[in-house]
């Protein structure tokens, strides 16, 4: 067991903290979050994050001296059967293990958690009045629950900017939150358009457009938008607003839509995780843990021609 600089932290107790603070209960049937490599008796000082678990990232976390690498995204989405180190997942796996350096997943469950994923997102936007676009059940074993803080959990959020803006400058301020990308931001809906009610969902969000039509918002911002989703939602918006103006109503076309790179604003997340991880740990076992966000963006993306 490598020695320790000041703290006696295995890994099991920091995976406990972990999933106190992002409970695995939230995660969606599909989803396997939680505790990916590594053995609970390795000691732990250090915790690196990154959105995405690539070579590259565990290859910076191990240069940094962590024993935990902490991700959003899973190494692993579908059954895998084999480790070997003939793909680059096996040698990931072979990678953290010689390093002794564990892998955290909060995927989905942190995307619920409070002061998760949609949190962080909603909170950069200064949304107030929030609520989850999907509500979960709590967990007893919530951190926040067992220390007072009261809260909803579920995916997404909902809530209301401050004052009313355009569509535009909404857009602006979503693509000036995120770190540079060689995408960009996309936006479909009038640029003149006055926007104040909003749901946010980072990640893959057009699975979740039927919630965002029936919570009434102006405009949803999340990522990985395709072109016929898109194109049926934004369709149906602009037939009920003809519908409503027949009958003296309002013509916005509701819900306007801002896309955005999925890690980019996955990666907000660590601007609360920074700070409510190493502060989870004192709590639960009276001892410091550093850690570290990366610098690096992992959007796959290279260059854009337009």
């Amino acid at each position: 067991m490598a020695q320790l600089l000041g703290t006696e932290l295995s890994l099991a107790e920091v995976v406990k903290v972990l999933e106190c603070l992002y409970p695995l209960s939230y995660a969606e049937d599909w989803d396997y979050p939680g505790l990916v490599v590594g053995d609970p008796d390795w000691s732990v000082n250090r915790i690196y994050c990154a959105v995405d678990p690539t070579l590259e990232i565990v290859e910076e976390a191990i240069e940094s001296g962590a024993q935990l690498l902490v991700c959003h995204h899973p190494l692993f989405f579908r059954s895998v059967h084999e480790i070997s180190g003939k793909g680059v997942h096996g040698a990931i796996v072979n990678r953290l293990i010689q390093a002794q350096c564990g892998l955290w997943v909060g995927h989905t469950n942190a995307d619920a958690a409070m002061r998760g994923v949609a949190q962080a997102a909603a909170d950069a936007m200064g949304l107030v009045d929030q609520h989850p676009l999907q509500i979960v059940q709590k967990d007893t074993d919530d951190w926040h629950v067992l220390h007072g803080l009261d809260g909803e959990v579920g995916l997404g959020r909902v809530g209301r900017l401050r004052r009313p803006m355009s569509l535009r400058d909404c857009a602006g301020l979503v693509a000036s939150l995120l770190p540079p990308t060689q995408v960009g931001v996309q936006v479909a809906g009038d640029p003149d358009a006055s926007v104040q009610t909003v749901a946010v969902l980072p990640g893959s969000g057009d699975s979740m457009f039927d919630a965002v039509r029936a919570s009434g918002v102006d405009v949803y911002v999340t990522s990985d938008l395709r072109h016929h989703p898109v194109t049926d939602v934004r369709e149906q918006a602009q037939y009920e607003a003809q519908l409503r103006f027949q009958s003296g109503g309002d013509t916005q076309a509701r819900p306007m839509l801002i896309n955005t790179p999925h890690s980019a604003i996955e990666s907000l997340w660590f601007t609360y995780a920074k700070y409510d991880i190493p502060e989870a740990v004192k709590k639960a076992t009276g001892q410091t843990i550093e850690i570290e966000v990366t610098k690096h963006s992992s959007d796959p993306w290279t260059f854009v021609l337009r």
